[in-house]
């Protein structure tokens, strides 16, 4: 397991520096956003792969706990980066802004407010959040955030995908909804976290997939 964590955590690490040059070398808002995301899949798998070096400390309870904050916080940017995709008018995107601004608000509040405990499963230490301790609405939000924004997006990648012939936003948001029901599903609630790796992996796979057509179609 550990050997596949950071493979993983590496292979995060490559997509969100090929978007952060995409972003670089086009200054489209798209590529920026997908990387902004990707950055908060990263330091996800970055967490859990250290969970195979580091011990239970106070050091990476702080740092376990900004796992979840920038979750709550940088997830949201899949409504934009869902209208941007999509073409939506102006003051439709301008909504889409104001809305995305109030949830990354509430999130980010809902991140602050987790209480942590320590899980080991296999040679993987990790900070998980505690049930009946960490506050209902805070739960609500992040469940809410793990699921509401990627469902959108699949709906949203069918709509491109017939549109613009480009099937990329949909299977990054299929792949992440069904590796992160996956566990609840079979009963691995234990191995979540890692089977989760997996949608997120192919969810920035798809995002670099998605922006690179997107670019090329309007250059």
């Amino acid at each position: 397991m550990p050997a596949l964590l950071w493979a993983m955590t590496g292979l995060n690490l490559l997509f969100m520096c090929l978007l952060f040059d995409m972003y670089r070398k086009t200054e489209k808002a798209l590529p920026l956003l997908m990387a902004l995301v990707a950055f908060g899949l990263f330091y996800d798998a970055l967490m859990l792969s250290l969970g195979t070096v580091l011990k239970e400390g106070a050091a990476f309870r702080t740092m376990s706990l900004f796992r979840f904050v920038l979750h709550c916080a940088l997830i949201p940017l899949l409504f934009p980066i869902c209208a941007i995709m999509l073409d939506v008018p102006k003051k439709v995107r301008t909504a889409v802004w104001i809305a995305t601004g109030l949830i990354i608000a509430s999130g980010i509040a809902a991140g602050f407010a987790t209480v942590l405990e320590m899980k080991e499963v296999g040679s993987v230490i990790r900070y998980a959040s505690e049930k009946g301790k960490t506050p209902a609405w805070s739960e609500g939000i992040q469940n809410g955030l793990s699921y509401g924004p990627v469902i959108i997006l699949i709906v949203s990648g069918i709509v491109v995908w017939i549109r613009k012939k480009n099937p990329h936003l949909f299977l990054s948001g299929l792949l992440m909804f069904v590796f992160a029901a996956l566990g609840p599903a079979t009963g691995n609630t234990d191995m979540i976290f890692y089977i989760s790796m997996f949608g997120e992996l192919f969810m920035v796979l798809f995002f670099y997939l998605a922006a690179k057509k997107e670019l090329k179609r309007k250059n």
